[in-house]
């Protein structure tokens, strides 16, 4: 029989009690359903709304029914959702006195507290994942502040950076990452029992109690949008889909490191699989799946934002579906942050192939106007001279540091002798010293400020 039958007169159709059926997703949040009855039962026996040793046998049992299903004693199942499981466990072990847990509560603002108190958690993993990623970039990035690659735009190549410059970019957005999410949990930190299905209660509840129990520093200030707010969730799936689109950039510059084509890296094989029809394959496979997962937390997110955009105040069933959206960005999230921490330690760089595609493409180019520009030439005339000096080199087949001073010369008199010692791929990132730059000292005192901001989170 269910709690709310006493208004029907016959039973739910068993296809529709199926399909409304919540339990096999919500049953995760038996631990936060369990935390937040608690703290209510405390509450209404501290109010007097019922017997103070009523209270505590309800606390003492939900304590026991949260250690029978944690130890696999008390199996979940048979209920419409988890609050209704636990409240029936309630009720069979301690009779009448079990009833009176639901006073001056709504299912709607118990499950608003049931997922904040679980996002909440969900948060804290997620940045702590963050931080194990980011001192494992940090670590790597120190060993190559001198192995030198080419910095790309429009995929071309640029000017040649560092390794270590390079990795150090996806620790800044992973930082920005974390500081989304530590945002993101002052708006998920707002406690809104007390709401009731929409218009609050009339017994003397203290919401303040509640809240300082379960340690959150405010309650919500209008019951409607108490139970009918899912902005916390919207946000938490769109820090999600930032964080993913972050791995995703960097495992697809793996993926194409990794191409005989680049030949930047070696995959290990603890983190690669192979074909079954090509025998000499390595694939990318935990990189171009992480790459494609981020188009499902894309989803996610868009699926939250479209089961919001039409719904009236307060709460209306469809708002059940949050929960697998929510759940899938996190479980997704986390499992993408474990495997690419332990993938990147496993990685063969090789520093000889990267030093080569630094010095390709004339990536000294800028280098060689901004020389000009110092001995006084204005910068669009030394772009054009630049450029046709490129050109003589493609059509000679020469590279920028293969050029003798003559044939530098030959385009501009302001050239000299010191011009070959500027054009060397070292001496470039040397040069580069602003901070923000790839020369080693400037990387070596970010890492400095990554590793704190890192161990601050």
């Amino acid at each position: 029989m269910k709690m709310w039958s006493g208004r029907f007169q016959s039973a739910l159709n068993e296809q529709a009690d199926a399909f409304q059926r919540s339990l096999p997703v919500d049953k995760r949040l038996y631990k936060h359903d369990i935390m937040g009855s608690i703290a209510h039962a405390t509450m209404l026996g501290e109010c007097g709304i019922i017997e103070p040793s009523e209270a505590e046998a309800i606390c003492a049992a939900l304590s026991d029914i949260f250690y029978d299903i944690k130890n696999g004693k008390l199996r979940i199942a048979d209920a419409e959702d988890i609050h209704m499981f636990i409240e029936e466990a309630l009720t069979d072990r301690l009779g009448q006195v079990g009833k009176k847990l639901h006073t001056g509560r709504s299912r709607n603002d118990q499950v608003a507290l049931d997922i904040r108190l679980y996002m909440r958690d969900a948060v804290s993993e997620i940045i702590a994942r963050i931080k194990t990623l980011c001192e494992t970039l940090c670590d790597i990035a120190a060993q190559h502040t001198e192995t030198f690659m080419p910095a790309y735009t429009h995929m071309q190549k640029a000017q040649p950076t560092t390794l270590a410059h390079h990795l150090t970019a996806y620790c800044e957005m992973l930082l920005r990452d974390a500081e989304r999410f530590a945002d993101c949990r002052k708006r998920i930190n707002v406690m809104p029992l007390g709401s009731g299905a929409c218009t609050s209660t009339s017994y003397p509840i203290n919401r303040n109690r509640v809240a300082q129990l379960l340690d959150f520093p405010r309650i919500t200030q209008n019951s409607l949008d108490g139970v009918s707010d899912r902005d916390f969730a919207v946000e938490f799936a769109a820090a999600c889909s930032l964080l993913m689109m972050h791995l995703s950039r960097c495992n697809e510059e793996i993926i194409y490191w990794a191409t005989d084509e680049f030949g930047f890296i070696t995959l290990s094989d603890a983190f690669s699989t192979g074909s079954s029809i090509m025998p000499q394959k390595k694939n990318p496979d935990m990189n171009e799946l992480i790459r494609g997962k981020t188009g499902r937390v894309y989803g996610d997110l868009v699926a939250l934002l479209t089961l919001m955009k039409g719904l009236p105040l307060a709460y209306n069933k469809d708002m059940q579906e949050d929960k697998e959206a929510i759940f899938d960005c996190e479980d997704t999230v986390k499992q993408c942050l474990e495997v690419f921490t332990d993938l990147l330690p496993s990685l063969t760089f090789h520093a000889d192939v990267m030093a080569k595609g630094a010095a390709g493409g004339y990536t000294a180019a800028t280098d060689c106007a901004d020389y000009l520009v110092k001995k006084g030439m204005p910068f669009r005339d030394a772009h054009r001279v630049v450029g046709q000096l490129v050109h003589y080199c493609v059509e000679s087949g020469k590279s920028l540091e293969e050029l003798s001073v003559e044939e530098y010369q030959s385009f501009s008199d302001l050239f000299a002798s010191d011009i070959l010692k500027t054009v060397p791929i070292d001496r470039l990132v040397a040069a580069r010293s602003a901070t923000g730059g790839p020369a080693k000292k400037t990387v070596e005192r970010h890492l400095q400020k990554l590793r704190k901001a890192t161990a601050a989170l």
